[in-house]
C-alpha cells in the first residue's frame, strides 16, 4: 500500500535513496520522483507511468549549482534564466554530461533540468542530495494530477509514497526550453510564456546605445560592434521601414495629422510641413513614432536573444530624448570637431559647406551628449586612431 506523507520528508528521502518512488508536489502538478542517477529507479518510473522509452525524462534539482554538475557547454543565458525563474515552472534542456544515465536521456545527448517551487520537494532534494527524475504523476495520456488524492487514485499500491503538499496552484506542466543549441526553442509551451522567457534573455544581453550628432563617426563604432557579433539597430531605418509596413502606426498618424495619409501611404512632405514649423506638433509626432520604434526594438531584441544573441547596439541621434536609452545598459556618445564633421557630411551627402554647417547647427550641442552619455569617444584624429579608441572602449565595456 502506498504511504501518504504529510511532514515526514526524511522518510521520503530514505525511500528515494533506497530506489523507491515518491510522488512529490510542485507549483505546477504532482511529479513521480525517483533517483535520477539510479537506472533501475528510472526504469520503474517508465513502467508505472506506461511512458514510452523513447521519451526522455527531466531532472528536478535544488538550485542552479546543479547545472554545471550535470550539463556541459552551458550558455551564460541558462544561468540567467535560472536566476530569474528558479524555483519555478521552467525546464531548461542542455547538453548532458555522462553522469546522467542513458535511460533518463532516452539515448539522446541532452537533459532537462528544473527547480520546483514547493518547500517540501525542495527539502526532499536537499535531504537526498540527488537529482530526481520526476515526470508528471499520472499514467500516460491521463490528466496531470493537482492533488495528492488524484495521485493516490492513479498509483495507490504501485509506488512507495506520496507527499501531500496540498493542491498545486498552476495546474500546468513547466515550460520546456531547449538551450542545447541556437536558436533556443520552446519544446513545450505551458506555465511560463515564451514572451517572459525572451524578455528575461533580453535583460541578460549587453545593449549599447550609440548616439551623437551627424558626421561624428558613429558608423565606425557600429562596424566594430558588428565584428563583436552585435545586432545593429538603426532607429532611423527602422522608422522608415515601419512607415511602409506598420498599419497601426499609419492609422495613428492619420488620426493625429488628418490629410497626411493618402490611400494608406504617408505623405511625408505634408507631414513635414505641419510638424517642422510647430514644436508641439513635432512633439506629438515624436511621441507616436518613438512608441512604435520602441516596440519594434523590443521585438527584435527578444528575437535576437532567443537566437542566442549576447550584444546589441541601438543607433539613434535622439536616443536620449526619445527615452530609448532606457533600453540600454551603456550609452556611448560620439563627438567630433565642427570642421571635421562638415568635411564628412559634404563627402557623404554630396552637399556644399554651407549646407553641411546648416545641418550641424540644427542639432544638439556637444555639451548635451557629454552630460547625458556614459562614455564619450572623440573622433578628431585619423581613422586608424579612432578605430583603436573604439576597440579599447568596447573591450572595456563588453
Amino acid at each position: 500500500m502506498t504511504l501518504l506523507i504529510d511532514n515526514g520528508i526524511t522518510e521520503a528521502a530514505d525511500i528515494i535513496k533506497s530506489g523507491g518512488l515518491v510522488a512529490v508536489p510542485t507549483e505546477t502538478v504532482y511529479g513521480l520522483a525517483g533517483n535520477g542517477l539510479d537506472e533501475k529507479a528510472v526504469e520503474r518510473i517508465y513502467e508505472v507511468k506506461g511512458r514510452p522509452a523513447i521519451k526522455p525524462l527531466s531532472l528536478m534539482v535544488p538550485d542552479k549549482s546543479a547545472i554545471g554538475k550535470y550539463c556541459e557547454d552551458v550558455p551564460d543565458a541558462a544561468f540567467a534564466l535560472a536566476d530569474k525563474f528558479w524555483p519555478g515552472p521552467l525546464t531548461i534542456v542542455l547538453k548532458s554530461k555522462d553522469i546522467v544515465p542513458d535511460i533518463v536521456r532516452a539515448g539522446g545527448s541532452t537533459v532537462g533540468l528544473r527547480c520546483p517551487d514547493h518547500p517540501k520537494t525542495l527539502e526532499l532534494l536537499k535531504l537526498t542530495g540527488l537529482p530526481l527524475a520526476a515526470p508528471s504523476a499520472n499514467p500516460s495520456d491521463m490528466p496531470s494530477p493537482k492533488t495528492a488524492g488524484e495521485v493516490m487514485a492513479y498509483f495507490d499500491g504501485s509506488i512507495e509514497a506520496v507527499i501531500d503538499g496540498g493542491e498545486c496552484g498552476i495546474g500546468l506542466e513547466s515550460t520546456l526550453l531547449d538551450m542545447s543549441r541556437t536558436p533556443y526553442r520552446i519544446l513545450r509551451q505551458a506555465a511560463l510564456s515564451e514572451e517572459d522567457i525572451a524578455e528575461a534573455l533580453t535583460d541578460n544581453m549587453c545593449i549599447l546605445g550609440i548616439t551623437g550628432p551627424t558626421g561624428c563617426g558613429k558608423t565606425t563604432v557600429l562596424k566594430q560592434l558588428e565584428s563583436f557579433g552585435a545586432l545593429l539597430l538603426d532607429c532611423d531605418s527602422i522608422y522608415h521601414q515601419l512607415l511602409e509596413e506598420d498599419k497601426a502606426l499609419i492609422s495613428e498618424l492619420d488620426e493625429r495629422f488628418p490629410g497626411t495619409v493618402e490611400n494608406g501611404v504617408l505623405n511625408r512632405k505634408k507631414l513635414g510641413s505641419i510638424v517642422f514649423s510647430d514644436p508641439e506638433e513635432l512633439a506629438a509626432l515624436n511621441r507616436i513614432s518613438h512608441a512604435h520604434i520602441g516596440a519594434e526594438l523590443g521585438r527584435r531584441l527578444r528575437s535576437f536573444a532567443m537566437a542566442g544573441g549576447k550584444i546589441a547596439a541601438i543607433d539613434a541621434i535622439e536616443l536620449i530624448g526619445s527615452g530609448l536609452s532606457g533600453l540600454c545598459d551603456t550609452v556611448i556618445g560620439v563627438l567630433s570637431d565642427r570642421e571635421k564633421r562638415a568635411e564628412r557630411i559634404m563627402k557623404r551627402d554630396g552637399i556644399d559647406k554651407a549646407a553641411a554647417y546648416q545641418r550641424i547647427d540644427a542639432q544638439r550641442e556637444d555639451s548635451y551628449f557629454i552630460e547625458k552619455c556614459d562614455h564619450i569617444l572623440y573622433n578628431n584624429g585619423t581613422q586608424e586612431e579612432f578605430c583603436d579608441l573604439v576597440i579599447n572602449l568596447l573591450t572595456e565595456v563588453l
